[in-house]
């Protein structure tokens, strides 16, 4: 499949397609995989992510001040984003690395990095 494995430590966008989707056929879930579906419980898993942040104020990088379990839950809580906006796009038909590559490079265009104010 090219790209790093599992072991390895990093997995592509590939692959964790293809094990969503294996995921759902073994459930026989695709029936429920709508793209409108999909949608709705992408939102609702942004939601969850959002209450972990809600009462924290600003936090640094890295999240120094948190406990480990709070990071663990904050991972799984931004691997089901993840896994739900992959599951989302390839039901779509939208190859997510190459849209995103694109997005990058469109942005570049937009914000040209000589023309960026560092100050917010």
């Amino acid at each position: 499949m090219g790209g790093r494995t599992e072991e390895e430590g990093s997995v592509s966008l590939e692959l964790l397609r293809l094990k969503m989707a294996e995921f759902a056929e073994e459930r026989n879930w695709d029936r429920f995989h709508s793209p409108r579906n999909l949608l709705l419980a992408l939102v609702g898993e942004v939601g969850e992510l959002s209450e972990i942040f809600q009462w924290k104020g600003e936090v640094g990088k890295g999240l120094p001040e948190w406990a480990a379990e709070e990071k663990e839950h904050l991972g799984e809580e931004l691997s089901d984003v993840l896994l739900y906006l992959v599951r989302l796009s390839d039901m779509c038909g939208v190859d997510l690395s190459k849209a995103a590559l694109r997005k990058i490079q469109l942005n570049a265009l937009k914000y040209p990095a000589n023309k960026s104010n560092p100050s917010s």
